[in-house]
């Protein structure tokens, strides 16, 4: 019975695991060591339980240690791998406050992300901190059950009179929970670099539909800022940007992350951002050492090339791939697209592969065919909204890039059929005919999808 070590085991860490132990259990021992008190938080569901749109976090979880032991596994958990020798194949780790080594045959790094922190004056996470916690008293970062938990205990504290919150990044997660603080009644202002919100997933002009949506919702919104210092005694007082300064009582750092690779570092290859380099196996530059989710690149299909992609979803199938691997049954991943989706206080928007802009960046000709229409039958008088679609194709090869929707519409399962168009290297042409089904209840006999398709460049 060889032995395969998996260390981390969020997202892609679970996947891998119980991969292995569902169906190759008798060929394999697995051990499991996790820093973290717990696993398989869905990070995405904090905003929710913030802006009590859910009643806790109970549901955030989907599996735990006594799951894996269940099945077989030994699972440090609260057991930071300090160390590993890739020569002599073995993982050290701190085990109850002792120094414990474990000899691997197969090894699976799922080390994951961690939070960006800017040159921020003011702006500093305590030393050894495993959960990121900062120096001064209401700055907070955003990753861990740990930090939404700590940000609710402290709403829920009347002391500390916490009425305005500035939430810094402007992507899904500083959207998401400057909608939340909202929720609850707080004043937000969101801040970013960049003079829009969401700015990697959509193109302006839909972009531009989120920013209205946000500031018609009461969100202060202070945008193409660059924040300079986060200023207090000992708590957060005020946040100064380049352009000006608000007094505020509490900050979310949330501009990004980036990949823990520092166990393979300068022995593991690794991509542009420092993300373990890996092939459509999982596997890295070293023999039976597998990387998977935040830590490791993918395969994107839209540009044909590696990248890095950090999602959850991508996170889930690259544990899968390396599960099968490690115990012996090859697989190769199919690649990804970056398939992703928000709804912000009812407006829902979804996009999958490349931008017009991205699309440029990656040495593309892009051309757009963009379509707005109602999503049912026009005499569906009630529940029946318009919806905004931009696919994003080559003008040479007309392969299908990317697409774009936005609707108060729950339209969202539309983006999947543009995911598996990419991977399959469809022509925006073959869109135009393709078979769509018709109900009034549902969408029109011709739909927005078709007639942006067949409105595209000839």
């Amino acid at each position: 019975m060889s032995k395969i070590v998996i260390v981390g085991a969020n997202h892609a860490g679970t996947y891998s695991i119980n991969t292995i132990l569902d169906n190759y259990s008798e060929e394999h021992e697995v051990v499991v060591f996790d820093q973290n008190s717990n696993i398989s938080f869905l990070g995405c569901g904090m905003a929710l339980w913030i802006g009590k749109q859910i009643s806790g976090p109970q549901g955030l979880f989907y599996a735990d240690k006594e799951q894996f032991e269940s099945k077989g596994a030994k699972v440090y958990m609260n057991s930071p791998v300090t160390s590993i020798d890739y020569e002599a194949k073995s993982v050290t780790a701190i085990v109850d406050g002792k120094e414990h080594v474990e000899f691997y045959d197969k090894l699976i790094l799922a080390t994951g992300s961690t939070p960006i922190l800017p040159p921020i004056e003011g702006a500093a996470i305590k030393e050894g901190s495993r959960t990121f916690e900062a120096t001064l008293e209401n700055l907070q970062f955003v990753k861990l059950y740990q930090n939404a938990e700590q940000v609710i205990e402290k709403l829920q504290d009347k002391s500390q009179h916490l009425n305005r919150i500035a939430v810094v990044g402007a992507g899904y997660i500083g959207v998401e929970l400057a909608e939340a603080f909202k929720r609850i009644g707080k004043d937000v202002v969101l801040i970013d670099v960049v003079d829009t919100c969401l700015a990697g997933y959509y193109d302006r002009d839909l972009s531009d539909m989120m920013r209205q949506n946000l500031e018609d919702n009461g969100i202060e919104l202070a945008f193409g800022e660059t924040v300079k210092a986060i200023q207090g005694d000992s708590k957060v007082e005020r946040i100064v940007t380049d352009k000006a300064t608000r007094d505020v009582d509490m900050v979310i750092l949330a501009v990004g992350f980036r990949p823990n690779t520092a166990l393979g570092a300068g022995q593991l290859e690794t991509f542009r951002n420092g993300a373990f380099l890996v092939n459509k196996k999982q596997e890295t530059s070293m023999p039976d050492v597998y990387a998977i989710g935040d830590c490791a690149t993918v395969y994107d299909n839209a540009i044909e090339a590696t990248n890095y992609i950090a999602l959850a979803s991508n996170a889930l199938r690259s544990g899968i791939v390396a599960g099968h691997n490690a115990a012996g049954h090859e697989i190769e991943s199919l690649g990804v697209q970056g398939s992703n989706g928000i709804s912000i206080f009812g407006l829902n928007m979804v996009s999958t592969g490349l931008t017009k802009e991205k699309a440029k960046r990656f040495g593309y000709d892009p051309a757009v065919t963009e379509y707005t229409d109602f999503q049912k039958a026009i005499f569906i008088e009630h529940n029946n909204y318009p919806v905004t679609i931009k696919i994003v194709y080559d003008k040479e090869s007309r392969r299908v890039l990317g697409a774009q929707m936005a609707s108060r519409e729950d339209m969202s399962m539309g983006i999947h059929m543009f995911s598996l168009a990419i991977q399959e290297n469809v022509t925006i042409d073959r869109l135009a005919l393709l078979d769509y089904f018709f109900l009034p209840h549902f969408n029109q006999p011709n739909n927005y999808i078709s007639k942006a398709a067949s409105a595209a460049e000839s």
